[in-house]
């Protein structure tokens, strides 16, 4: 499965369309969504660092649910999240090769 294709899985399930402007309410849901699932997986690396346990199946579970509302939120944007990652590849060469 590609990223694209997994974006169109889960807009369905969020229910949002590329087309038009994404209903407020949902689109406040999925950057709440986003916003929680960041903050589960941040919580892992935080646990490391006070206690020493790491749980990269934990880990990678919620950076799955991350990436279900970033794919939805592509969707709602009206991108594909390929185009948003060579956008982002290109934005970040484009730092580093300004620190040059």
């Amino acid at each position: 499965m590609t990223v694209d294709e997994y974006a169109a899985w889960a807009a369905g399930v969020a229910r949002v369309s590329a087309e038009g402007q994404p209903d407020r309410e949902r689109l406040s849901y999925l950057g709440l969504g986003l916003a929680g699932e960041t903050g589960e997986a941040v919580g892992h690396i935080k646990k490391l660092l006070r206690d020493g346990v790491w749980r990269p199946d934990a880990f990678a579970e919620e950076l799955g649910d991350v990436v279900y509302y970033w794919a939805a939120l592509c969707v709602a944007a009206g991108r594909s999240p390929s185009e948003v990652l060579v956008a982002s590849k290109a934005k970040i060469e484009g730092r580093i090769a300004g620190n040059k």
